[in-house]
Parts: structure tokens; sequence; C-alpha cells
């Protein structure tokens, strides 16, 4: 039966890979890209040319008010007949910022707007609408471990505060600094995992999510927004680890995705995959009043006003 699968972070890297596996291996999937300007309507183009079936809303995913309009146009084309039952949410867009000092439209931190917020907003204007069987995927990444063997030293560990308090700019000591923002980041993605555990809790029966972590894929485009520094190490000297074990080519990390939204690798609701296994997350990830907290504020910071 046709269905509709929404995707976020679809136009580049491991997201632009999975995007084309899901349509190869699942004839009778819509993809349905959230993107910002020309890049989602390129994308669309370039599957459409090669028989797919896609479609595009548009949406700056750092604005509230944007991703709030394109939740709201997708629920109308949904209800109304225009697109497929939707049996899958991607929610693959991710950003890292040099700094923790990057305001989104609303005032919030960019990176929480993007990897936390954005997300809450559309799963949640998708809850009711999901028909079962059903799979929700949100992109983590295994900084949230903050050790040496899950960031190569690259990437601070997280630093848990109130979830009012990370939304807002400045969270972390000397706030301008890179690491400031490479702490944000991991944060943030320790909150993916967070809000996978809520909504495990809260989805309705045959509606499952799961976090999935690609592992270190070099020149996913992540760092765009990087210093310069940062931006030449990312994109001449990391690449040398593809050839090791601790990296994963980004169509590795893009076949893995789509692997785990088809239901190709069997996880339970709530949980964690690696590339293509169920393993762990950090200890630090599993805490329930950390989840409820999130989630609270979330509904708070995410409301309409």
């Amino acid at each position: 039966m046709n269905h509709t699968i929404v995707m976020t972070g679809a136009t580049r890297g491991i997201g632009r890979v999975a995007a084309e596996r899901i349509l190869a291996e699942d004839k009778d999937a819509h993809l349905l890209v959230l993107a910002r300007g020309e890049s989602g309507a390129e994308l669309v183009r370039d599957l459409q040319r090669r028989g797919h079936t896609v479609a595009h809303i548009e949406a700056d995913l750092s604005s509230l008010a944007s991703t709030r309009t394109a939740a709201a146009t997708l629920r109308d084309n949904l209800t109304h007949g225009q697109l497929p039952p939707v049996k899958g949410f991607v929610g693959n867009a991710g950003i890292q910022y040099p700094n923790d000092t990057t305001e989104g439209p609303e005032g919030f931190e960019a990176t929480f707007a993007l990897n936390v917020m954005a997300n809450h907003v559309l799963i949640s204007a998708l809850t009711d609408l999901f028909e079962p069987p059903a799979r929700i995927v949100i992109t983590s990444s295994d900084t949230h471990f903050g050790d040496f063997k899950h960031n190569l030293g690259l990437v601070p560990a997280p630093n848990w505060q109130a979830p009012e308090t990370l939304a807002r700019i400045n969270a972390f000591p000397s706030p301008a600094s890179v690491a400031a923002g490479r702490t944000a980041y991991s944060t943030s993605k320790l909150a993916v995992i967070y809000l996978v555990h809520e909504y495990a809790r809260r989805l309705p029966a045959g509606v499952d999510i799961v976090s999935y972590n690609p592992g270190f894929v070099p020149n996913t485009g992540l760092a765009r927004n990087a210093d310069p520094l940062s931006r030449f190490v990312v994109r001449r000297i990391l690449p040398a680890l593809a050839v090791t074990p601790v990296a994963t080519s980004r169509r590795a990390a893009g076949q893995y995705l789509a692997d785990v939204v088809l239901g190709k690798i069997d996880a339970a609701s709530g949980s964690y995959v690696d590339r293509g296994k169920v393993i762990r997350s950090s200890d630090e990830s599993y805490d329930p009043a950390r989840e409820a907290q999130l989630w609270q504020a979330l509904e708070r910071l995410t409301a309409a006003v």
C-alpha cells in the first residue's frame, strides 16, 4: 500500500544516501522532504527524474515558526488525502556551531532548536496520524558518551542542565569558544536520546521510535558553520580516518539509516541503533526524571504564542 515517509536532513550527506536507498527499496514509499530553500526542490527534481514519488515542503528547521507552519501544511495534506497515510518519520537534520552564542529567529540557541526542538514539533504534529505499523528514527551521535573511544577527543562530553537553560545561548563556560559549541552539540544529542525514550512511553501502539548513531562520518556538512580551522581539519585531515575502524563511510551510514527506517534492523521502541546494531547508549542517557523534564520543557518552549 502506498504510504508517506517524512524526512528532514535528506538533501546532503548520509540523508541523501538514505533517501535514495529508501525509495529504491520501498517501491510504495512517497517521500516527503522538509528542507529549506532551493535544496529541497532540487532534490525532488533529481529523484523524480529517476521515477520516484517525492514531494517537498519548505521548512527552516532553525525557526520554530517555520517548523510549525511546515507541520501544519503536512497535517493538512495528510488529513485531506493529498498524501497517502504516514508510516515513517526520519529526523536526520542536525547542525553544529563553533560557539554557544548563535541564536535562531525566536531567540533559542540554534543547535538545540534544530537538533531537539524541531523534532519535537514535527513528531507531535504527526503522532495521531501515523498508521501502524510505523517507525520514527531520530539521528543521534556517539558523542553523547563523552569519552575518547567515541569522540576521539574532538568533542567535549555533554553538560546536562535544565532544558530551559540549554535552549538559550551562553549555557556553557566560555560560550564564544569552539569547545562551548561542541558541548552544545554533544548535549543536544544526549537530549535526542532522552526525547526518544520519553516518546517511546507516549506513542500509540504500533508506532515505535529509535535513535540512530551513524558513527564518525567525514564530510557530511555537519561542520559547515564551523570556524575556518575546524573546517580545514574536517575536510582535509579527518577524511584520512575513513579507512580506519573508527569511521563510517557516507554511503554505509546512509544505508544503515535506510535499513533502520525500513525496519530491516530489529529494534524495540526506545532503542539506540549504532550503525547496524542495537546497543546500550551511555549510562547517563537512561534517566526518566530528565526525560520527563525535557518533555515538559519542550511542550512549553514550542507552544505557539
